[in-house]
Formats: C-alpha cells, structure tokens, sequence
C-alpha cells in the first residue's frame, strides 16, 4: 500500500537556503529543511552525528537528477540514505541527505528462469524475499537487519550476512547497477568488454573507464600484495575486480558509499532457496575454545557458523521477547554458543550432518554438547535472537556501551583463537571488557568494547583500542574492515592498512568519478579522525537539559537515559512488522517510527533543537501518531518504551499549553460515567439523529465517520455474591474481579459473563471494589493518554489500596479488558514505585492469562457441549502482544472441545483507544486496520467467531469489515 499522508510534518521555510527552495519547487517528492526533521536525519545506527542543511525524499531517478543539479550548482555535497541502519557514519552528512526508502523502494523487473530481479534501492530486502518466495528463489545476502535494510544501502556497505560462506559477498550477487555521477551523467555499470564496445556513447564514461583502468594495473602489484587475503574484504574500493581483459564495473561501485555514484537501479543475482535447513547449537564452557573450534567445524561444509557469546546469553534472557526462545537451546550456562546451520535438498543428509557435528564436538572434547534444532519454528526462534545481537547488546542500561568501532575485523580461521585472546588483552589494558558474537564462519566476529563515549578519557580510550586493534589485524593478515563498511569509522585506517599507495590509488578513482567531491565527502578517501568529538553523538558539549519528570525513569538513570536506549539500529522500521511500529507502517516516514521520535526526543532533551523544544508543535506532530501500542516496549530490542515516553511528553506539553476541550472528555470518562450511563438514552441519540455526529465533529472533533460505543443503563454493579463453600475458601479458589471502565458502562455483558465463567469453573468471585462508597475502581488509562498524570497517579493510589489486601493473600486479580489491567502491570511501577505496587502487579492477570494457567494445572473445567466443532479467529491487543500473553488466548480457547484456534498475525488495530474516533486520524486508523486485520476478518468464513478481547479493536473490526468479535468471556460463556 502506498504510505499514508499524515499531514503533520513541518518542512520548514523561513530564513531557509535559495537552493533549498529551488529544490522544494522542483522535486515531486519531498523536501524538509526544518530542525526536527534535520536532526532525525542527523544520526545512522553509528557513534555519530552530522546535521543536515536539508533532506529530500525522490520519487524516482528523475528526482534524483534534478536534486543532483540543484545541490552541485549550489556547492551542496549529497549523501544517499536507504535505511539508516550504516553502523560506520556513512548515512548521515552536512549537506543534502537523499532517503530512498520512502518512494524508491520497488521491483521493476523479476525474470524467474534467469534467476535475476532489478529493484530500486530503497526496497527493504525482506520486502523483495517476501515477493521472490513463491517462485522458489530469494537474494541470498542477507544481514541481521535484512528486515529493513535496503538493497541499495546493501550495495554501497558491500553488505555479507551469516550465510556468506557459501553466497559470497554483495560484490558477488549485483550484476549492474544504474546510476548518475555527481555532474549528472546517467550510465548503467555492468560487463564492460576489454574493447569497451558499446560501452557507452558518452565520452564522460569513455574516459572515465579507461583512467580507472589504468590506476588498477598501475597497482596491480601492490594490490596483491597488500589486500588481505580473507573473504571478508570489504574496505576501500573494489580495484581488484577492475582489469583491462574486460570487467563488471558494478563491481567497483559497490561497497563504494555513495562516494562514487547515486544507484537509481540495481540488479541481483538470485539463488535458489534451499528447501530443508537444520541447525546445531554447540555448547562452550570457554570462549577460548568456541574460536578454536571454528576452523575445524567449517570443514564439515555448513552454511553458517554463527558465534553468540555470553553476554548476548545474559542480556537476551532481560529481554521478555527473547527470554522463553532462549530457555529452549541453552543448556546450562556457556560462554559461548556455535550456531551451526547446514541446507540441502536432502532432510535426512541433513540430520546425518548434524550427527557428524555431534561427533566432531566429542572428538574436539565436548561430548553431548550440540543442541539439534530440526524444527524449523525453533530454528527461527534461534536466527531471530542472533539476528538481534547488536540491539541485545546495546540493552545494557549503564553508562557505558558496546561501541562499534573494530567491529568488523575478519581474521584467517587458523588465527581466529589468538586474535581474540589478542583483542581481550587489548580491553583489559584499558579497564574495559567486550561483547561478541557474529561470523564465526568467516573469521569475522563483531566485538564492541564497552565504554562511555560522554566522558572524553574514554574516547581516549577508543582511539588507542582502535590502533592497536587494527595493529594486531594486520599481524595476522586479516581485514579491518569485513562487513558494515568504512564509513567515518574506518576510513582513517585504510592508509595504515594498505600503505600509501593504494591509500592514492582510492584518492584518483574518486577523483575520476567525483572531481569536486560532491559525493559523500571524507568517507573512504581523505578521511575525518574517527574519534573527532565534534562528529560524535554525544559531543563535548552534550548534557540534559532540566526537566522536572512525572514518572519514575530511574531505572535509566533519568528520562534522557530510557531516551538514550535507542541506538538507532531500526529495528522499528522492519518490514514484516509482529507490532512495532504501526504508524510507520502506513505512513513510511521517519517522523513517525520509533526511532525518529526517540531521536527528536533526544536532541531537544539536550538542548539541541532549542528552548522549549520538547513542549514546542514541533514535537507534538511527532509525538500525533504514536498510538501507545507499546509493540516497542516489547520488540525494540533495546527497550525503547514510546508508549510510556508520550505520557511524560504530553504532561510537559499540557503544562504549557494546556488541554483541550476533547481529551478533557475523554480523560474523565470514567469518573463522569455513572452520571452519563443514567442518561443513556440521550447521549446515544449521537449516533441516529442525523447531524448530531457532524457536530460532535465540529465542537469536540470526534469523526462523524465512526459510531461511538453506546452507553448501557444497565451498567454492571458487580455480582451479586455467590454463596460461600462450606469452610475456609481455599486460595486457589479465589478469583477478584477488576472490572474496567469499558466493559461495565458499554459492555457489561462481557463481565457478567466472566463472573458465570468463573464460577462454573468453580472459583468463588469478589468484585473489586474501592474502600470508599464512591464510585468503581479505574486504573487511570485515559488520564495516562491525555498526560494528566496526577489525576492518573490517583487512580491508580485508590486502585492499589483496594487491590493490594486481595494480592497480600494471594488472591488472583483478573481483568477483562488489556489496556486496563496490564496498565497495573506496567505503568503502575513508573506512577508510584513501591512494594505495595509490585505485589499487585505480580497477582494481576488478565481473563484469558487465569482461564489458560488454571485450566494448565487441572484446576479449570467447564461443562462444555462436547459435539460441536469451533472454528475461532483471533485478534491480539497490541497491549496483550506486549506482554506476550497471546499463547493464552490460544490456550483458554482449548477448554472448548473440538477448537480450533488461528491468529490474525496483525499488528495494531489502529483505533488505538481515542486515537481512532479522532476526526484528524482517521484514515490513518483505518489505514492500519487494512495492513492486516480487516483483510483477515473479511476472508473469514461466517461460522467463524471472531474473538478480540479489546474494546477499541472489537469496535473497528464493527466499523471497518461489519463484523461482530467477542470477548473471551462470552465465548466461553457461549459454550457451556
């Protein structure tokens, strides 16, 4: 689907350059220049940060000529962007920033029997391998970030991934590639004859084949002596490919960063997709001993070698998304894991080599230390963990963090025990310790030592790692720079690497392509210092701006610190989304992912963006559409919670400017609710005389296009009470009912059938009540939404002085609608800190989280009709895929007979509480819903139940397919 305008981003132009203009008028894709919008463009997934004068965003090659033009004849260099996720500062620079990824992110041209695809640059590689799988095909490099890496980025990085042992690098797998030159010259780079016959007519590229001849067999000599004889080569340029005889000049352009030409056009050579996989997990008590091992097990022919070492082991199990995977292939507690991939055609071949590996780990002495992972679902629980390595990593919530900077140095198998003793050593010697995992494969591991790059002895620190570290390289023969690119990071280090020759050599090929250096200037060839603090993340004059917070952010050392989490690897802007992050998914702009708010939240913390900053409009157009699924408080590797984040942005921004009319009603909702549920009638006469929807638009701005969830006079005023059993009521027996806002004023049939499910499980029911004769328990979600936190904090006072006399005796608190009873579990802790909170928290369990756990220990049965057969769809709440508790659902269905139970692998419904109703984001709301749940609620057949335990999805699968979901509780209700 193509992205959805959101209407809220600020281009700036007041004050701005003449060129900046020409550029807006001229481009049809587009052109912002403001600070917001300037700093979330400012940062890649490095150390650094370059702000740019300008960022456009081209529709196609045309856009890309003419922003070309308009940036040489104004002395504007330009540096093209795909995903951001460039680790070595390749992505960001001072002039014009081109993001390909928005527009230019298409497959042109697919020819299945030649095996080849030609695809723009901005297309997500996970995007293409979804298109491609069908026809049995998929491009075969494949890095951990592939769900939202780009093909060009890929191209311009020389990009490997896990499996490069057998497919090669990317230098490997482009067969042409189209492209303009800084002056504007188009020219598609693929097999140039000796001859240069029908090359080219154009004497631009005429000569610039032939100089660039001449420089690689003026070098020849000194560039076989001098590049490193490792697979893993990817630093400076690909002069080795270029010869007289005839030549791909493709080959050349890629891994060149966008220093030599602008891709417009790539095409790939594709493989053919291995149709059975097994993976070995080979346990090690020492690091020491996984590096020895890794020359030996490369022999039995796998397609990968993948090291994770302890401290992914430790960090990954914090994570709550990882934490069960990893319970299921770790054994014990290793210092290092194997991940040992073989593919083929064969399944049985395949078991007979992980027998074989099983073997040779007992001849290495390590008897009965491979963990077999046939399955192909624990195989993807395996590969996604690994494939989060960098973001497990950097989930360290201390000061320091691993910093990538020797990353990717790839050293001969035979050397790769002795070099990371080497590497160790070096650590130690300057107080320090690293993180390491990656290629094991291929000699090519990817360790960051652990620092504090705000503190400038620390920087020291990384200057003298980074020296000796590539000294130590060079000892062994191996490769500086194996995978991520030069980038500002590496580029100062390939005249020590390569010696002064070939250092000249890179300068005259840049030279030939890019005289005036327009081009990505100081990456590759005449470089910037890499620990230049100027052109770091966290300069010299970096420090948090004051701020007086409403929540609890200790546990990061303070709001700036939780903001300071997002390494800005793009985890958020993947492909093939679970939650994380809807918002981008409809719109594909930056401005509203999770890492380009956390980047704005950032600069304006710390004062970068100017006064008042993080209350200015600005900041609320970024803030308009993050629609608290708290997918990222789940997904974001690095536990980026935006959800939470917005709470604390509109408290600060309503003290400033106050709030407005509509999030006042809402806000209030449930205190006002007991008075509005008597007037029932009234109030929802909204909804059937006509007219009366268009002003509730005009005067609160609730869109006339949505029916509002309806007002019951017979609200529930709890159960009434059960006859006691004989005796004491054993614990166990014991169910506290928290009935939230929604479900008792609008929807109290789901409460009054909880309480007959409950009990004809036999469980006795206590309906959750406040010490005071006042008004129902809330747990404050819509003051939090609104950013009344004070209002919110005293909710959620009263809730826990009602709640927690229940949970000292160990009683269940069972909730009905998620958003409410996980807000106990979670927001909670940040509102009022304590014992008392946590032992509330640790009892709350949501409806289905009961049924499923009690009905798993023997306790739960209904008298079911036994006859008929079920067939349930499922909806998640965003909230319940947060907290991981979906396996629940699938199990409480399971105590009908005869169920057969399938999710709707969707991510946010999109109504997202008030967000949806609002008049201003409702086509954005819809726009999520027909990503993946409509169209599944549609497809479905009418004697399937849909189910969907929250009140906003049950009310936009109504609106936008006309479609009735229940809650749980009725289902379950329905069949006894």
């Amino acid at each position: 689907m193509a992205p959805v305008s959101a209407n809220t981003a600020n281009t700036g132009h007041e004050g701005e350059p003449e060129w900046i203009g020409r550029l807006r008028r001229a481009l049809r894709g587009e052109v912002l220049s403001d600070g917001f919008s300037r700093g979330r463009y400012s940062t890649d997934a490095s150390i650094y940060q370059i702000m740019p004068t300008a960022v456009a965003t081209p529709k196609d090659a045309d856009d890309v000529a003419t922003a070309l033009d308009i940036a040489r004849e104004a002395g504007v260099p330009v540096t093209a962007r795909g995903g951001g996720t460039s680790q070595g500062g390749q992505a960001i620079g001072a002039g014009l920033i081109l993001d390909f990824s928005r527009h230019m992110n298409a497959v042109l041209e697919f020819d299945p029997e030649a095996g080849r695809a030609r695809v723009q640059p901005g297309l997500v590689l996970e995007r293409l391998n979804t298109y491609l799988k069908p026809s049995g095909l998929f491009f075969p490099i494949e890095p951990s970030t592939a769900n939202r890496c780009t093909i060009g980025g890929m191209t311009g990085n020389n990009s490997c991934g896990a499996r490069s042992i057998v497919y090669g690098k990317m230098v490997d797998n482009v067969l042409a590639v189209d492209a303009l030159l800084a002056d504007g010259t188009r020219h598609r780079f693929a097999d140039t004859p000796a001859n240069l016959g029908g090359v080219s007519d154009e004497a631009r590229i005429v000569e610039l084949i032939t100089d660039v001849r001449a420089v690689a067999d003026r070098e020849a000599d000194e560039i076989a002596r001098r590049f490193p004889k490792v697979q893993r080569r990817v630093g400076g340029y690909n002069l080795e490919t270029v010869s007289a005889q005839g030549h791909n000049l493709a080959e050349l352009l890629v891994g060149s960063e966008g220093t030599l030409a602008l891709s417009t056009e790539i095409e790939l050579k594709l493989s053919r997709l291995p149709s059975h996989r097994v993976l070995g997990v080979c346990h090690f008590p020492r690091f020491h001993d996984a590096m020895a091992a890794a020359q030996h097990i490369v022999t039995l022919g796998p397609s990968a070698v993948e090291l994770v070492d302890r401290n992914l082991i430790e960090l990954g199990g914090e994570i709550p998304m990882f934490r069960d995977s990893l319970a299921k292939f770790v054994r014990g507690a290793p210092e290092a894991l194997l991940l040992v991939e073989f593919a083929g055609p064969d399944p049985d071949a395949l078991v007979r080599d992980l027998e074989r590996l099983s073997a040779l780990m007992g001849d290495l002495g390590f008897a009965d230390a491979v963990v077999k992972a046939i399955d192909p679902g624990l195989q993807k629980e395996v590969w996604e963990i690994r494939k989060a390595g960098l973001n497990i990593m950097m989930s360290m919530k201390s000061a320091g963090k691993p910093v990538s900077f020797i990353e990717d140095c790839a050293v001969p198998l035979e050397h790769l025990a002795d070099y990371t003793a080497g590497i160790n050593a070096i650590f130690q010697k300057y107080g320090t310790r690293g993180t390491w995992y990656a290629h094991a494969s291929v000699g090519c591991l990817h360790v960051r030592p652990i620092l504090n790059l705000k503190d400038p002895e620390q920087v020291g620190a990384m200057r003298a790692i980074a020296e000796e570290a590539f000294e130590l390289v060079r000892t062994y023969k191996g490769s500086h720079s194996g995978e991520h690119g030069d980038g500002i990071v590496r580029s100062e280090f390939h005249e020590p690497m390569f010696g002064s020759r070939i250092a000249r050599a890179f300068e005259r090929v840049k030279d030939r392509f890019d005289p005036d250096g327009a081009l990505n200037p100081g990456i590759i060839v005449r470089p910037r210092r890499m620990d230049d603090r100027a052109l770091l993340r966290y300069h010299p004059d970096y420090q948090a701006a004051s701020l007086d917070t409403a929540l609890d952010w200790s546990e990061w050392g303070g709001f700036l610190g939780a903001v300071e989490m997002c390494n800005n690897n793009g985890a958020c802007r993947k492909a093939q989304p679970g939650v994380m992050c809807p918002s981008y998914r409809v719109t594909q702009d930056e401005q509203h992912v999770t890492r380009g708010r956390a980047n704005v939240l950032r600069l304006a913390l710390s004062g970068q963006l100017g006064p008042d900053a993080f209350t200015a409009p600005e900041m609320k157009a970024a803030m308009d559409l993050c629609v608290g699924c708290k997918g990222c408080r789940r997904e974001c590797p690095t536990g980026v919670d935006m959800a939470k984040m917005k709470i604390e942005f509109r408290h600060a921004y309503n003290r400033r400017h106050g709030i407005p009319l509509r999030e006042r009603l809402i806000a209030h909702l449930p205190r006002y609710a007991p008075w509005a549920a008597a007037i029932a009638p009234v109030l929802n006469l909204r909804d059937r005389v006509p007219g009366l929807a268009r002003l509730s638009e005009a005067v609160v701005g609730l869109s006339a296009r949505r029916s509002l969830p309806q007002w019951r006079r017979d609200w529930y005023r709890g159960s009434r009470p059960a006859p006691a059993p004989a005796g004491a009521v054993p614990v166990e027996r014991m169910a506290v009912l928290f009935t939230d806002t929604f479900n008792r004023y609008f929807e109290p049939g789901n409460a009054r059938a909880a309480v007959g499910v409950l009990r004809a499980g036999g469980y006795h029911v206590i309906d959750a009540a406040p010490e005071d004769p006042g008004r129902p328990l809330c747990c404050g979600r819509t003051y939090l939404a609104a950013g009344m936190v004070e209002q919110a904090r005293a909710e959620a006072q009263r809730t826990i002085q009602a709640l927690a006399p229940y949970a000292d005796q160990g009683f269940a608190i069972v909730g009905l609608e998620p958003s409410c009873l996980l807000t106990l579990r979670d927001e909670f802790a940040a509102l009022l800190p304590g014992p008392e909170t946590a032992l509330v928290a640790a009892h709350a369990k949501l409806f289905e989280e009961f049924v499923a756990d009690e009905a798993e220990a023997g306790r739960f049965t209904l008298p079911c009709d036994r006859s008929a057969r079920r067939t349930f769809l499922v909806h998640g709440h965003c909230h319940q895929k947060s907290f991981g508790t979906m396996a629940s659902m699938e199990r409480a269905l399971q105590v009908i007979p005869n169920a057969e139970v399938q999710q709707i692998p969707s991510g946010c419904c999109g109504m997202a509480g008030s967000f949806g109703y609002e008049a201003e984001h409702v086509d954005v709301s819809m726009a999520m819903a027909e990503l993946d749940l409509l169209p599944a609620v549609r497809a479905a057949d009418a004697e399937t139940v849909l189910v969907a335990n929250g009140t906003s999805c049950r009310h936009q699968i109504k609106d936008g397919a006309g479609r009735d979901a229940r809650h749980l509780a009725r289902v379950l209700a329905d069949a006894l």
